[in-house]
């Protein structure tokens, strides 16, 4: 029984977004246009259950590109109007389209000027005869078996403030560089935004020797700067090897008196290496590439002094693996 109503809600539900695609008309195409062409903020309001969906509609608006944030009727009856400026679009959802709070601010919107788009569900309400836009998003059955809680209607005008946010940021050309801006604490705005140069390690950070650097010294730089390897430097500061952990397992092998060699000996010639302007996900693929840890990190090519150095882990706590 719980399995089949929940079924029945989701059948309804979907048969409610379904619909809306038969009204996607030039009022839609309005719609959008209405809001490129916008040199305000789309302002959304609505109360109750319709103000939650306004909440993120405006939420969704901002993230992919157009300046829009959320007005509380109320709050907005007792002085947040003032947020309003007369270049915004107001767009206002109601599945009644009689919501008493939103008719109390119409007067203020219509003496601005602005342009209204409503979301409602009754295209011949009070609000919608007031609008510039009527987008229909009504829906046959409630998925409440009363028919009383915003089920199916919440769901159809979410749906139908997706459909316009998705079809704008598409006109605007928006692109995933543009997300990422607006993401930055998100793991797209940091493969996107973070560059190996933000990440890597200099200065006392960076964990060197020189070709005749003894082992038993260079195990201590290994050890102390804590990223299983060190660059191996010639006498002029350029990087001539590096020394990871696999090339101390081999060489223990090797040699009985490791701890008496020099760097030069155990070291790996021609340590893989990247620029420090390019983006870290860079890194990751490389040292996925290489199946390594680790990257010299140069500040062009063609340098033999390397300019720091960058780890996996480095990636890991940034959050761009």
């Amino acid at each position: 029984m719980i399995i089949e109503r929940a079924k029945r809600v989701l059948r309804i539900e979907a048969e409610a977004i379904r619909r809306l695609e038969e009204r996607i008309n030039e009022d839609f195409v309005r719609s959008v246009e209405m809001i490129l062409n916008c040199e305000g903020k789309v302002v959304v309001t609505g109360v109750g259950k319709s103000g939650i969906i306004g909440k993120k509609i405006a939420s969704t608006l901002a993230s992919t590109g157009t300046p829009a944030f959320f007005l509380h009727p109320t709050e907005g009856i007792h002085g947040d109007l003032g947020m309003l400026d007369k270049k915004d679009i107001v767009l206002a959802i109601s599945n009644s389209g009689e919501t008493e709070e939103l008719s109390q601010i119409l007067p203020l919107i219509k003496r601005y000027g602005n342009k209204l788009i409503v979301l409602t569900g009754r295209p011949h309400s009070s609000l919608a005869n007031s609008g510039d836009v009527v987008l229909d998003v009504s829906v046959k059955d409630e998925a409440c078996p009363l028919g009383l809680a915003p089920t199916a209607s919440t769901t159809a005008a979410l749906a139908m403030g997706d459909a316009l946010a998705v079809s704008i940021l598409e006109k605007r050309g928006f692109k995933k560089e543009d997300f990422a801006m607006l993401h930055p604490g998100g793991s797209l705005g940091k493969r996107l935004l973070l560059k190996v140069s933000d990440l890597m390690h200099v200065g006392e950070e960076f964990p060197k020797v020189y070709e005749n650097t003894l082992m038993k010294e260079s195990l201590v730089e290994i050890t102390s700067k804590r990223l299983g390897v060190t660059a191996v430097m010639d006498e002029h500061e350029q990087l001539v090897g590096v020394i990871t952990d696999g090339d101390l397992r081999r060489a223990l092998e090797k040699y009985p008196d490791l701890l008496n060699r020099t760097a030069s000996e155990i070291m790996t010639r021609n340590p893989k290496w990247i620029e420090a302007d390019v983006l870290a996900a860079q890194a990751v693929q490389k040292m996925e590439a290489y199946a390594i840890t680790s990257l010299f990190v140069f500040n062009r090519a063609g340098e033999r002094t390397p300019a720091g150095i960058i780890h996996l882990h480095d990636l890991l706590r940034a959050g761009v693996v």
